[in-house]
């Protein structure tokens, strides 16, 4: 690995600087090897999870991969220009000059996960290659035919010394993380990311973590119940779950708890009438990860939850050897429990009442703080109040996950759910170098602004204008 990146190295700083065709070429090639291979990609998909929804794998890692490529091809003349700033008074009247101009960074490492294995390799990318950068990628174990895929493919579209891809297990994470890379892009578990830091921090390598954690659905008094319990299951059946910002957890107002556990058992029946041989419904993705959520699911019944199973078509899921999981709602889940304590990640929603909406806010503020926050409703002094009095890396209203698919937002999380931010022009922002260029006018300024022995009347004149 250390041999790729210093080849890689040495190919950036030989090419600077880093045209603009030479980033939209990349864009364009890196976009072409996910849109000619997207039926390989699918399958691959499907083999990693043991089932998983083609056409869900079309929407979201190949539609949602070439999108954010072709948003930065068409909008990096806008994003690359340099920004003027003013001058200090009266520099700008002596002619100084000050701008901000965008230079690459270098190479920058991935370190992808295995819940969406092509988007969230490709996505980073986009902000990656159009910042100018070259890149290397540790893709996910958990999904082995994904990651052998890219390492076959993308030879077919770049120079190793323009992309390469990694595989292998924690070790070779461990020791990917630790390379002097000039950024370092890690997205997985908040537990893992802390491992990430460490590895990072010996090289002072910049590291944005995209992590998890537990994101609250609020539904106010004033939503429509119907809508948002539709709104809400479709985000947590998503991928059966796995997903980082999906809903982990439901607050409803105490009278209004029950209609709302009948509208999400109603709406998650309507999508998905049958489980076992239904396409659209992902499997969870390895033995491990489906051990850990029966467990949870084990201890909230254990520990006096009421769980509802969503099984419409009364399936048999202990005889079958599938590892497709339904959705659980669990009803009064307390504190001690498994799924109030750790991110779910999987087809599990505990409900919890709230008598106020203060309340509600106060539940929230009381755990980290998350990578998504939901709040549906029609109150806009409610709304307002949530959105100033919680702290989350991003917010939809009225919906769950779509705040991620827009490519202008900054995606990241805050303290514990992530740091830093990316995809569209933030994504370019964070993947190149600010660097700061003044221009000084051809007066001997520094004279005239007394900071030039012998100081005198000049000197005097200058500190007290700055005093104010």
């Amino acid at each position: 690995m250390r041999e790729i990146l210093d080849a890689q190295r040495a190919a950036f700083m030989a090419e600077l600087p880093v045209g603009l065709d030479v980033r939209k070429d990349r864009l364009k090639r890196a976009a072409a090897m996910v849109r000619d291979n997207a039926s390989r990609f699918c399958d691959a998909l499907s083999e990693d999870f043991g089932h998983r929804s083609r056409q869900q794998s079309m929407i979201t890692d190949i539609a949602a991969s070439v999108s954010p490529l072709e948003h930065a091809r068409k909008s990096l003349d806008r994003w690359a220009r340099r920004e003027k700033k003013p001058v200090m008074f009266p520099l700008g009247l002596l002619g100084a000059k000050a701008w901000v101009e965008y230079q690459p960074k270098g190479v920058v490492g991935i370190i992808s996960p295995w819940n969406f294995p092509v988007n969230l390799v490709m996505s980073p990318l986009a902000g990656v290659f159009a910042a100018g950068n070259r890149a290397m990628v540790k893709t996910s174990e958990f999904t082995p035919v994904t990651a052998a895929l890219f390492e076959e493919l993308a030879p077919n579209y770049f120079d190793q010394t323009e992309l390469a891809f990694v595989s292998g297990g924690p070790d070779v994470g461990k020791a990917f993380a630790s390379l002097p890379f000039d950024h370092l892009l890690f997205t997985g578990a908040t537990g893992v990311g802390r491992h990430i830091l460490h590895a990072a921090a010996d090289n002072l390598t910049p590291v944005t973590l995209e992590l998890g954690g537990k994101s609250p659905a609020i539904l106010g008094r004033s939503a429509n119940l119907a809508q948002a319990t539709e709104r809400v299951a479709m985000g947590k059946m998503l991928n059966a779950g796995q997903i980082c910002i999906a809903p982990d957890y439901l607050m409803v107002a105490a009278e209004q708890e029950a209609a709302a556990v009948d509208g999400i058992v109603a709406a998650a029946s309507a999508m998905y009438p049958t489980l076992l041989s239904n396409p659209d419904y992902t499997s969870v993705v390895n033995d491990r990860h489906y051990a850990r959520l029966t467990a949870a699911i084990a201890d909230a019944r254990d520990k006096g939850a009421e769980v509802i199973e969503v099984n419409p078509a009364n399936e048999d899921f202990a005889a079958s050897n599938s590892r497709k999981l339904p959705l659980h709602i669990v009803r009064n889940p307390t504190d001690d429990m498994i799924v109030m304590q750790e991110e779910i990640f999987g087809p599990i929603l505990p409900v919890r009442k709230y008598d106020s909406i203060d309340g509600a806010i106060a539940e929230v503020n009381r755990r980290d703080r998350p990578l998504a926050l939901y709040y549906f409703g029609s109150d806009d002094g409610e709304r307002r109040r949530v959105l100033d009095r919680t702290i989350s890396g991003g917010v939809s209203l009225d919906d769950t996950i779509f705040h991620v698919s827009m490519e202008e937002l900054p995606f990241g999380g805050i303290g514990p759910s992530g740091m830093g931010a990316y995809h569209g022009e933030p994504g370019f922002r964070t993947f190149s170098h600010a660097k700061s260029v003044f221009k000084q006018s051809k007066l001997n300024v520094a004279k005239l602004g007394g900071l030039m022995p012998p100081y005198g009347k000049a000197t005097d004149t200058a500190v007290k204008r700055q005093l104010g």
